[in-house]
C-alpha cells in the first residue's frame, strides 16, 4: 500500500491557516504597497503560519504572473576585497528583506549592448555598480558606491565593517526605490547622476572622516 501523498501547501492554504483572504496574504508575504495598511500583529500571524506549515512560494508561477523576477546584480571588478565584501553583506541583508534576490557579475562592459540584453534576459531588474563605471546605453535602473576613498590595504575595525554594511543597504534602498518607481510607470531608465552612497550616510561618513584626521 502506497502512503498517502501530502497536498502541495500554496497560498491558499496559509490563509485558511490564519483566516485572510489569499490576496492579502499575499500582499504581506510579498511585501506589496498593499501590505500597508495590515496591523503588525496580523503580519506576524502570516510569516508565523507560513513557517509552520513550511510554505515555500512558486518564484516561477509568480514571475511569470507579475512580469517580474526581483532580481538585482552587483557589478564590480574585485568580489575579493575586504571593502566590497562588506558593501555586498549589507546588498544582500537589505535585498533579502525586501524581498529581492542578489546576483553578483564582473565588471566587464567592453559590450555594452551584449551586457544589457544578457542582464535582461536574465531577469534582472536594477544594477549596483561598486567601483564600476555603467555606460549610460544600459536600459536598466542603476545605484552606484564609491569605495576608491577606503584603502584596500588599511585594516578594517569594527566601525569601519559596520559602516560598509551601510553602505550596502543604503546603496539596496537606492536600487529598489528606483526599480518600484520604474515599475510602476512602466518604464525602466538610468539616472547616471545618482550619488554615491557614501553621501546618503552622513552620519556615518562624519565619524570615518573624524577616524582618519584623528
Amino acid at each position: 500500500m502506497f502512503p498517502e501523498k501530502k497536498s502541495a501547501v500554496n497560498l491558499r492554504t496559509v490563509a485558511e491557516r490564519v483566516g485572510l483572504a489569499p490576496c492579502s496574504v499575499s500582499a504581506v508575504l510579498n511585501n506589496t504597497p498593499a501590505s500597508r495598511a495590515i496591523p503588525q500583529t496580523t503580519k506576524d500571524r502570516v510569516f508565523r503560519a507560513a513557517a509552520e506549515l513550511n510554505y515555500r512560494p512558486n518564484l516561477w508561477a509568480r514571475s511569470l504572473r507579475t512580469k517580474r523576477t526581483r532580481m538585482v546584480a552587483a557589478i564590480t571588478p574585485d568580489f575579493g576585497r575586504g571593502a566590497v565584501a562588506r558593501v555586498v553583506a549589507g546588498l544582500q541583508k537589505r535585498l533579502h528583506r525586501k524581498g529581492y534576490l542578489l546576483a553578483l557579475g564582473s565588471a566587464d562592459f567592453s559590450e555594452t549592448n551584449e551586457m544589457s540584453v544578457q542582464l535582461q534576459q536574465r531577469g534582472i531588474e536594477g544594477i549596483i555598480a561598486i567601483d564600476a563605471s555603467v555606460p549610460r546605453q544600459m536600459e536598466l535602473p542603476v545605484a552606484s558606491v564609491d569605495l576608491s576613498y577606503v584603502s584596500s590595504t588599511e585594516l578594517m575595525t569594527e566601525d569601519m565593517q559596520t559602516w560598509l554594511s551601510e553602505v550596502g543597504e543604503a546603496a539596496a534602498e537606492t536600487i529598489i526605490r528606483q526599480i518600484e518607481t520604474a515599475t510602476s510607470s512602466r518604464r525602466m531608465k538610468v539616472d547616471p547622476k545618482i550619488p554615491s552612497a557614501y553621501f546618503e550616510l552622513p552620519s556615518a561618513a562624519t565619524r570615518l572622516d573624524a577616524r582618519e584626521s584623528a
